[in-house]
Formats: C-alpha cells, sequence, structure tokens
C-alpha cells in the first residue's frame, strides 16, 4: 500500500516550558533546514498530491460532493499519507511526529479538503491508536489507514463547546454489563455526514475508584448505522463549506460494552491528548495555507498593472507579502520545533503504554497552545492582506483569495477558542511554577532582584542577529517581570483575572516565537540556504513582537499596581524595552524582492 519510507527526528529532550527560563542553542532545535531526504521527499509527494489532485477537484468539494472527498483521501492512503501514525503492526507507516506534521502542512492547499483529511488522520485515528485495545486496533485501525474507513470525533455539545467536561449527552451500563446506552446530542462534527467511525465522549457513572458514584467523561467507538445514531443535517458555513459538519443524535444508542475506549472516567485523558496533537497539526496546516496565498498574492501582484507598472513594484504591496513570508518563516520555526520536542521526548516511551505518552504529550501542552493560537492568527493576517492586494478581485469567489479569507477564520474556533488556549498557556506555566515543576519562581525573583538593583550592562554579541539576541533577552525579562507583578498581586486568583492571563499569554507566545525565528536564522547563517533572507525575517519579526510585548506588559501592570508603585514597574518596563530600532522597512525590501524573485516563498 504505503510508497513511503520512515524518517527519523533527533534533539536532545528539552522540558516543555522551560524557553522562558533557559537559552537553548540552534543545535537544540528542530527547523525545516534538518529534514531528512526522506521527510522532504514526503512533503514533495504530499504537495503534488494536493496541487494535482485536490486542488482541481475544488468546485467538486466545494459543493459537497463527498464521494470526491472519500476518493481523494482514498488516493491519499495509497500514497501512505493517511497511516504515517499508525503502528507497521496495523497496516500503517508507524512514523515520527515531524513527518506527519510534514503531511499537514503540505496537503493544506484546500482547505475544505485539508479539513475533512486532518480530522480523519488525527482526532479520527489518534485515540484508536493510543487507547485502542488489541482488538478494537486491529478491527479499525487497517481499515481506517487504506481509506476504507473515514474517522470522527465527536466531543462538543450545544451547551459545551469549549467546557468539554460538562457534556451532557449520558452513557448507562446494561445490567448485564455487555452494553452501555447512549442519549444525547452532538455538535459541529467534522467528517460526519459521511464517515464511518465516530470517537463519541459521554458522560458515565464511575462504579470504582475515587469517582465512584459520580458520572466523568468517557470515549466510545460508534460505528455508522448502530441503531439509535442519527446523523443531522449539513450545517452551512461561512467558510471551509466543502467540509462536512453535522451534529451527530444519539436516541437509545446501543453500543457494545467492548466498544468503549480506554477506561470509565478517563475520558478527558483521550479528549485533551488528542487536543494537544490536534493543535499543533492546525498550526502546520495554517503554515501550509499561508505559503500558498502567499504564492496567489506573488502571481497576482506580478501580472497586476496599475500607475504603468506592476503593483509588486509599490512598497505598500511589498510590504503585505513580506509580512507574509515572514509569517511562514516563523510559523515554520516555532512549529517543527515543538513537534521534534514531543518527538524527542515520546523517543523515550514505551508506545504500548497510553498513560505514559500522555504525559509526554501533556508536557509540551504550553507550546502546542502557542503553536496553534499564533500560526491560525498569523494565517489570518496573510489572507486579509492578499484579499487586498487582489483589492476588488479579493472579494470575487472566482478567485483564490475570497475562499481562503473564509476558510482561515475557523482556525482560531478549532481545537479549543484561542481564547481558551491563551488561558491555558500562562494556567499551565503558574501551575507549573507553583508545583515546583518548572523553576519560574526563582527566575522571576532573580530578575526582580536584578532590575531592582538599577541598570546592569547587557552582554555583548557579535554579529548580524546580535540586536535580535539583545531583544529577545529583554522580552525574556518584561515577560517574566509581568507575570511576577500579576503572581504577586493576585496570587491564587489570577485564573480569575482573564485579561491580565491573556495579555501574559500574548507576551509568552510572541517571546516564544522571536527566539525560534532568531535560533532558526542562526541555524541558517552557520549552514545552508538564505542567510541575509532569514536575518532579515528573524530582524524584522523580533522588532515586531517587542513592540507587542511591551503593550501586553503595560497593560499588565497597569491592571496590577497604581500611583508610585506603578511608576516605579513603568521605569523598569522603560528600561528592558529600550533599544535602537531596525530600519524594518529596508529589510522589508528585501524579503520581499526575493520572494518576488522566486516566484513564491523559498528558502
Amino acid at each position: 500500500m504505503a510508497t513511503l519510507a520512515p524518517a527519523s527526528t533527533a534533539t536532545r529532550v528539552i522540558p516543555g516550558g522551560s524557553f522562558l527560563i533557559s537559552n537553548p542553542s540552534p543545535a537544540d532545535c528542530f527547523f525545516p533546514e534538518d529534514f531528512t531526504e526522506e521527510q522532504r521527499q514526503i512533503a514533495q509527494t504530499t504537495a503534488e498530491f494536493a496541487l494535482n489532485e485536490v486542488v482541481p477537484a475544488s468546485d467538486a468539494i466545494e459543493a459537497k460532493d463527498f464521494s470526491v472527498t472519500r476518493r481523494l483521501i482514498k488516493q491519499a492512503s495509497d500514497l501512505g499519507l493517511t497511516s504515517v501514525d499508525i503502528p507497521e503492526e496495523y497496516g500503517g507507516l508507524e512514523m515520527d511526529k515531524v513527518t506527519s506534521a510534514i503531511i499537514a502542512e503540505n496537503i493544506a492547499k484546500q482547505g475544505s479538503f485539508s479539513v475533512a483529511f486532518s480530522a480523519h488522520v488525527g482526532i479520527g485515528t489518534l485515540p484508536i491508536v493510543w487507547y485502542g485495545t488489541p482488538e478494537q486496533k486491529k478491527k479499525y485501525l487497517p481499515k481506517l489507514a487504506s481509506g476504507e474507513f473515514i474517522g470522527a470525533y465527536a466531543l462538543s455539545e450545544s451547551t459545551s463547546g469549549s467546557d468539554a467536561l460538562n457534556a451532557r449527552t449520558r452513557a448507562v451500563l446494561s445490567s448485564d454489563g455487555q452494553s452501555y446506552v447512549l442519549n444525547g446530542e452532538k455538535m459541529w462534527i467534522s467528517n460526519a455526514g459521511f464517515a464511518d467511525l465516530f470517537t463519541v465522549f459521554a458522560r458515565c457513572e464511575v462504579k470504582e475508584g475515587k469517582d465512584a458514584g459520580k458520572e466523568r467523561l468517557t470515549a466510545y467507538l460508534i460505528e455508522r448505522g448502530t441503531p439509535g445514531l442519527t446523523i443531522g443535517s449539513e450545517e452551512h458555513k461561512l467558510g471551509i463549506r466543502g467540509s462536512s459538519t453535522c451534529p451527530l443524535i444519539l436516541t437509545d444508542c446501543k453500543v457494545p460494552a467492548a466498544n468503549l475506549l480506554g477506561e470509565v472516567g478517563k475520558g478527558h485523558h483521550i479528549a485533551f491528548n488528542i487536543l494537544n496533537v490536534g493543535r499543533y497539526k492546525l498550526g502546520n496546516a495554517a503554515v501550509g495555507a499561508a505559503r500558498m496565498c502567499l504564492g496567489n498574492g506573488i502571481r497576482y501582484a506580478k501580472e497586476r498593472k496599475a500607475f504603468g507598472k506592476t503593483i509588486s513594484e509599490f512598497g505598500l504591496i511589498q510590504e503585505k507579502l513580506a509580512a507574509a513570508a515572514i509569517g511562514v518563516f516563523i510559523g515554520e520555526a516555532l512549529s517543527y520545533r515543538t513537534v521534534a520536542m514531543i518527538d524527542a521526548a515520546l523517543a523515550g516511551v514505551d508506545q504500548q503504554d497510553p498513560a505514559a505518552i500522555q504525559k509526554a504529550i501533556e508536557d509540551y501542552a504550553v507550546e502546542c497552545s502557542i503553536v496553534k493560537v499564533w500560526d491560525s492568527e498569523m494565517l489570518d493576517q496573510v489572507v486579509d492582506d492578499v484579499v487586498q492586494i487582489y483589492g476588488g478581485y479579493g472579494y470575487v469567489e472566482e478567485y483564490p483569495a475570497e475562499r481562503a479569507y473564509r476558510d482561515s477564520r475557523i482556525n482560531r474556533i478549532f481545537e479549543g477558542t484561542n481564547e481558551i488556549n491563551r488561558l491555558i498557556i500562562t494556567g499551565w506555566l503558574i501551575k507549573s511554577a507553583m508545583s515546583g515543576k518548572l523553576a519560574l519562581m526563582p527566575a522571576i525573583k532573580q530578575l526582580m532582584d536584578e532590575v531592582m538593583a538599577g541598570p546592569s550592562e547587557r552582554p555583548e554579541r557579535e554579529g548580524s542577529l546580535a540586536e535580535a539576541y539583545a531583544l529577545l533577552d529583554s522580552a525574556k525579562k518584561l515577560t517574566l517581570f509581568a507575570a511576577g507583578a500579576a503572581t504577586q498581586k493576585y496570587m491564587q486568583q489570577l485564573a480569575d483575572q482573564q485579561e491580565v492571563m491573556a495579555a501574559i499569554a500574548d507576551m509568552v507566545i510572541e517571546a516564544y516565537a522571536m527566539e525560534s525565528g532568531i535560533l532558526r536564522a542562526n541555524k541558517i547563517l552557520s549552514g545552508k540556504g538564505s542567510a541575509d533572507i532569514a536575518t532579515a525575517m528573524a530582524r524584522v519579526y523580533a522588532e515586531k513582537a517587542m513592540e507587542k510585548i511591551e503593550i501586553s506588559a503595560r497593560r499588565v501592570l497597569a491592571a496590577v499596581a497604581e500611583g508610585d508603585m506603578l511608576r516605579t514597574q513603568l521605569t523598569i518596563l522603560r528600561r528592558l524595552a529600550k533599544h535602537d530600532p531596525a530600519d524594518t522597512i529596508g529589510l522589508r525590501r528585501q524579503i520581499a524582492q526575493h520572494v518576488l524573485r522566486a516566484g513564491k516563498y523559498a528558502l
């Protein structure tokens, strides 16, 4: 069946969330420049399939001809693209997560199909890979790998979208213990209109242990056609119109006890672990979509003439093209850096131990949420800029910018809203700091002592990235300073201050993105690739990120202090943020001219 060979990723294990209090080297991180030859071949195979088979079928896909979507998923399976996460003994290729992310990025050239494909290979398949019994794996994984079965994942409900643990769907064990009866309704289920197998979450009474007598979230495998399972009507959506999104109605739906997935009451582990994977994969897909949009914008800008020249010669158009290219560059950097860290952690884990796998992935919950938030918001800016490049034509369905604009919007809602993910970022870091898992509190105390002692000499760096590294050092210090001030003010009640939590998350996100771009550019400087362009991208983004971090820090400090204390803290902020600005106009022109000459994003 498969035509692809496995690839491997090797980096040292770096604790999740530790980037704020450590200084990793480029060698510690994995970026696209580190892809193996096999991974490059897989990227090319996937991109060619998406461009030659999926994109030409866009009209049929958008018209909800799901026979076309199923046919394309089957074709993808024949190339091995649907089986990278499935063990070899069940018909899969069992590759690393980086390779799986590469496929997610390169398949994302048609939004609706990308959603269908990703729902099938990710949230539709991984629950069984990690939590299924040997019998469940043997029964379902070969069919999911081959494309004979399409998978779907049913967690959300009309009253519990982000609040997944508050599900109302209930499962009751029969008196003979042979089956469960489910009643309830699931909403917004991707692939529901044509899926063959659903992972459905319901509340079920726990019979023993500390939660005995309580109803807790539990997962079940339910096949299409099971009596009592009804698929509702297709939702008519703003974007990704060619994907299937339907409710599931469960009315006395009888499910064999053998179809219980994992343990009763442990469904939240399955749900949240799968969501972390979904988040970083969504990030990779957003990067792929941004790359596609940038290519369209470049082509149009080089063809469209106004005032006697092509619009690609205008500075404000070049500024948009450069911003999109920088978005792809940074998006790739932080996405693959994250996935490779997960790969490194999983390398030392028993792949037959779901709890160990879960713990390894959960350690990178902050990074997964960062990838999801940053990449989805980056893509939204790219599609907006590309519509603007197209002008009036960008608003017309006949041109690709219009659909890309609509398709992008869902990504800030998928896999936990960006608001929820921001709360996860800050909440996870504070919880880890309070428990001593992450040495944030000592780092904050050391910083407080440093800043209260007055100005100090900054370490001198040399080279084209020296200014960017100086900004990175300031960015981390400002983030720790603001987080420390907020924690000191609110202590255990910080979780109730969502606006402050979100502002701190924005600082954390930008620090991670800035560092990822700088480390990637540094690695390119010492290897192969367009070093000048990579350096320009890292420098421009460092300036932009620092602006966002300073604004967010001001918001936090204004919320936690007043009077003389606020004035003192703002003085420290100004000292930490002080720097000479780079010529970002000139750097953006350099980047834009590079992609215009190449006719695409190219490093």
